[in-house]
């Protein structure tokens, strides 16, 4: 499913970056739309993967399956399910993200390992538009799990990042890396364009092909 969709969306944006530096008039402006669109899709992608997560866990705890648990879950994202968490994932849910960042920043003082709090704890970061701190995270991240999903999220986040800070180069490795590690996660986007900042959100925009 991932794949077939991943696939049409980078379609759509090989087409967007071929026609962008040459287009004019209404022309650009539909290119500029279609920007936005595959910009909206990719903004939730983190995010509803988080709450399949969580939904995941609840169903397995809720029925006592925690041999199932074990082997359906990552061990990095099941478990250590305290307040805390529980607390930082409303925060987060209510774009109150200073809370957030403190309640999660507890959590993974106690538990490093604790992939899902920490992935929670970058994208606060990012939506604060710290991000500088966001990609220490998923830096960490990318290095220490084991799980492709997640490496290939938090590639994709740095790539974004990256872009942001016009480092384009390192933005297109990253984005490569998300592809080669899982290309049907959920946030792969490779896309072969970038994303940058344009009123506070991030944007792709045309990066000459290689």
């Amino acid at each position: 499913m991932f794949k077939h969709l991943f696939a049409s969306m980078n379609e759509m944006l090989d087409e967007i970056s071929a026609q962008f530096a040459t287009a004019t008039g209404s022309r650009k402006k539909e290119l500029q739309e279609k920007l936005r669109v595959l910009k909206a899709m990719s903004d939730t992608f983190i995010e509803e993967w988080l709450l399949f997560e969580e939904k995941m866990a609840s169903f397995h705890q809720q029925h006592h399956q925690e041999s199932t648990l074990s082997k359906v879950l990552d061990p990095e994202l099941g478990g250590k399910r305290s307040d805390e968490f529980l607390r930082g994932q409303g925060f987060y849910k209510l774009l109150m993200f200073d809370e957030a960042i403190r309640e999660f920043s507890g959590i993974i003082r106690k538990y490093p390992d604790f992939t899902l709090a920490r992935i929670y704890l970058g994208m606060s970061y990012l939506r604060k538009g710290d991000t500088a701190e966001s990609y220490n995270h998923f830096l960490f991240t990318s290095q220490l799990t084991d799980n492709n999903q997640i490496r290939a999220i938090s590639y994709n986040a740095m790539g974004c990042i990256q872009a942001q800070n016009r480092n384009l180069d390192k933005a297109f490795e990253y984005f490569n890396l998300a592809f080669q590690t899982d290309p049907s996660s959920v946030q792969p986007l490779v896309d072969m364009g970038l994303c940058n900042e344009r009123k506070g959100q991030l944007q792709f925009v045309h990066h000459p092909k290689r």
